[in-house]
């Protein structure tokens, strides 16, 4: 089984001054559901090499046995180091593709065409995809096959307005995701700040934050392995 992995390539966090970038936890928890799993993993961005990594998720609160797991892995910073040009993948290749968070995404993947179209070909071949926290936005211009918005009238999760206000980045976001989410039509499912939440509807799972991003991948592995036994 292949999956792939799309991560953030923009670090400023609007006009703060300030770094941003992918959230540690988002990447190192699914990486490990996927690796444990023996899933091959390819990393993936869209400017290619190594992604910024969001400096806060690395502070010691922000530290998960799984974030300290991945900083160990020679092969897993290996990986991070060249991931591979977003444009030059192709949805053939894989099995299925997740997006981790961090503010980051807001910026390039909402936007990317080449991320937009990957997310499109994934749902018209049927595949599952799971997407959490901040990079529920990069669903914000993917349409469906009948070219509606692909959220519209599907239950999605992502990070919560609540949650952006807690962190006082309400002002600075280029747009905040649950306000986006309802605005193209879809049900925006949230539990309280920073709980784990994690809804599926059809081939999309979403994740409503960083401590949901393991359970999104676990929720995903379940999908691919129940789409590969009903197709044997």
């Amino acid at each position: 089984m292949k999956v792939l992995m799309v991560i953030t390539s923009h670090d400023q966090l609007g006009n703060t001054g300030r770094k941003t970038g992918f959230w540690l936890e988002e990447l190192a928890a699914p990486y490990y559901v996927f690796k444990d799993a023996g899933v091959e993993i390819t990393l993936a961005s869209p400017k290619g090499g190594r992604p910024p990594l969001d400096p806060k998720s690395n502070e010691p609160d922000s530290r998960t046995d799984l974030t300290l797991r991945f900083e160990k892995d020679a092969a897993a910073e290996a990986q991070l180091d060249k991931t591979v040009r977003l444009d030059s993948v192709r949805q053939e290749d894989f099995d299925t593709v997740f997006y981790p968070g961090g503010h980051g995404p807001m910026w390039d993947l909402a936007e990317d065409k080449d991320s937009i179209k990957l997310i499109e070909s994934f749902i018209s071949a049927g595949k599952p995809i799971a997407i959490v926290c901040h990079s529920t936005g990069a669903l914000r211009h993917v349409k469906s096959p009948d070219g509606k918005p692909l959220v519209q009238g599907k239950e999605v999760t992502g990070f919560t307005n609540g949650e952006e206000e807690e962190i006082g980045l309400t002002k600075v976001v280029p747009f905040l995701v649950e306000d986006e989410m309802l605005k193209l039509g879809a049900t925006f499912s949230k539990k309280a700040n920073w709980g784990v939440h994690v809804v599926s509807d059809g081939l999309l799972t979403t994740g409503q934050n960083p401590h949901s991003s393991g359970p999104a991948a676990k929720t995903l592995m379940a999908a691919l392995k129940q789409k590969a036994a009903r197709a044997s």
